[in-house]
């Protein structure tokens, strides 16, 4: 019986985040990776411009302000980075599937964990300094709603978040 992972992402995974996940399982273990990306376009601009000035990226924030993406270009951009995740997993020998998830990327999430009773669930986010310290980002979200421990990985690193 092979057992599933469910990833939600909202960045491209690199190499370093392959290797993360795959060392969740021994190389014998039957499993299968499934990973989901959102298309959500209801984003708060106030927490992504506070974000950004506390990483000290100015121009970001400014950016943040500037650009209103429509739905389209948000779709278009999940599943460009669905497809760099996919071929970055399956580079490290990871057995994995995806999805663009439509609607809020948490309900996905929990969605996807109770329909295949999966194992494990796992979030790579880049850091968010507001959602993180008040525990509102996607995985302490997952955790309260699944009643089971959610692994946050910070994105590119080898950091684990607070969930």
């Amino acid at each position: 019986m092979t057992d599933s992972i469910i990833i939600l992402t909202e960045e491209p995974l690199v190499a370093a985040d392959a290797a993360n996940i795959t060392r969740l399982y021994d190389d014998g273990d039957d499993v299968a990776l499934v990973l989901l990306v959102p298309a959500d376009t209801k984003r708060n601009l106030l927490v992504d411009v506070v974000d950004q000035l506390t990483m000290l990226d100015l121009p970001g924030a400014l950016r943040e302000l500037r650009e209103h993406r429509d739905a389209s270009t948000v779709r278009a951009e999940a599943s460009e980075i669905l497809e760099a995740s996919l071929s970055t997993l399956r580079g490290a020998g990871a057995m994995v599937t995806g999805r663009v998830a439509e609607g809020n990327a948490v309900d996905s999430l929990v969605a996807e964990v109770k329909a295949s009773d999966a194992r494990q669930a796992v979030v790579v986010t880049r850091p968010h300094a507001l959602a993180d310290t008040f525990r509102q980002d996607w995985a302490s979200q997952a955790q309260h709603k699944l009643g089971l421990p959610v692994l946050h990985l910070y994105s590119g690193s080898g950091f684990i978040g607070d969930s």
